[in-house]
């Protein structure tokens, strides 16, 4: 997950500000496509929006042949979606509250 420049998204009546993006892939032939699942979050995690991205010719030759394809994989769909991704997402940390 990636923490990206805020931006207003629509949803359900309202304008909420999305700033976490995330994805996986979901279908790679190992040859020549990729489909990826995103998702843009607000800081709730609120699921603002959801869609897929194929990645195909030479964006795909050069994922496949990445020392680091995560990172390019996120770049090149952020690039698609207009997204500036200013760093990654840190899962807060909840600490339990014990009481005696």
């Amino acid at each position: 997950m990636k923490i990206i420049q805020p931006v207003s998204i629509w949803y359900n009546g309202q304008v909420y500000s999305g700033t976490i993006f995330n994805m996986v892939s979901t279908d790679d032939n190992l040859n020549t496509e990729s489909v990826f699942k995103y998702q843009i979050l607000d800081a709730n995690n609120l699921q603002l929006a959801n869609n897929s991205l194929t990645m195909d010719g030479i964006d795909y030759a050069t994922y496949s042949s990445s020392a680091d394809s995560n990172s390019y994989a996120y770049e090149w769909a952020a690039t698609q979606l207009g997204l500036t991704i200013i760093g990654d997402y840190v899962l807060p940390v909840t600490e339990e509250i014990i009481t005696e």
